[in-house]
């Protein structure tokens, strides 16, 4: 079964055009999958029913899996099924009949606008490290990108004069996201104070760059996030998305249309950006109920 695997993970990144990480999030979830089913005897897709299926899915649920890390599987499992089913390697897809675990939708964690600009009062200073972060989280904040997409961005995807950046997002779908002055300023900084110190020869054509010189890396920025969120005093636990999350949010809560978020977010669905009107609405209510004389 570990050859089907093989070839399914080939199909998503040359069919699907998926990302190395998506392609590596399948790959956990399914060698998992693999695993279980060849301990029940599996050995080909035809061995394979909705029964071991659902009995995987309940493993994991023993394990302490949570039901959205089980959803998210058992999609995995799906799409592998029905790989084999377009491919010829089977004749039905054994989850397709499986009904998925309810999970309980999580707002999305976000910034106040006051705690957005204490993060970047922490970059405060002339230091090459001060002035890359600063550009970095401005930028992120301003566009809503992934963090994925903010360090892949290359020195020619970026027009600060016009104002905008050209990002390729999931499914290798590009779109174009407005800059906002502020980000524009701070970025622009950074192209004239840093980023040549960084890469002398102009041989690097990534924007971000690390004090090496190297291309900026998720996990480096993941920890630039804690440490300016350690110098801020912020208590909130805050990632990337963290940021990403906050531009919507702010977006929405000054008057943007839902339809406008969705295309700057890269969201191939409303529904996914649909989450961000329940985080408005219980700021009302939370509003309501510290402001009004009966709230």
């Amino acid at each position: 079964m570990n050859d089907y695997l093989d070839l399914f993970i080939s199909y998503l990144a040359v069919e699907k055009g998926l990302s190395e990480n998506t392609r590596e999030a399948y790959s956990r979830d399914l060698t998992r999958y693999l695993d279980f089913l060849e301990k029940q005897g599996c050995a080909a897709p035809a061995d394979v029913s909705s029964t071991h299926v659902a009995a995987f899915l309940g493993r994991l649920k023993e394990a302490g899996i949570g039901a959205r890390s089980r959803a998210r599987c058992l999609s995995s499992i799906r799409m592998f099924h029905k790989f084999l089913m377009i491919e010829n390697y089977a004749d039905v897809n054994p989850a397709s009949i499986i009904e998925a675990p309810r999970t309980l939708h999580k707002l999305p964690e976000f910034l106040t606008a006051a705690e957005v600009d204490t993060l970047f009062a922490a970059c405060a200073g002339t230091s090459n490290e001060n002035v890359r972060d600063l550009a970095m989280l401005e930028l992120l904040y301003a566009t809503g990108l992934r963090v994925s997409e903010l360090v892949g961005l290359k020195l020619r995807e970026v027009n600060l004069d016009a104002g905008y950046l050209m990002t390729v997002g999931k499914g290798n779908k590009e779109r174009l996201v407005p800059i906002g002055e502020s980000a524009r300023h701070k970025v622009g900084e950074y192209l004239e104070q840093v980023r040549w110190k960084l890469d002398p020869t102009g041989q690097n054509l990534y924007l971000f760059l690390s004090r090496l010189g190297d291309a900026m890396t998720r996990q480096a920025f993941w920890n630039i996030i804690r440490k300016r969120t350690l110098i801020a005093g912020i208590r909130k636990h805050i990632s990337p998305h963290t940021l990403r999350h906050s531009f919507a949010t702010h977006l929405l809560e000054n008057g943007a249309d839902l339809r406008s978020v969705q295309i700057m977010l890269g969201h191939a669905d409303l529904s996914s950006t649909q989450i961000y009107t329940h985080v408005t609405r219980e700021r009302l209510k939370r509003l309501h109920r510290e402001i009004h004389p009966r709230g």
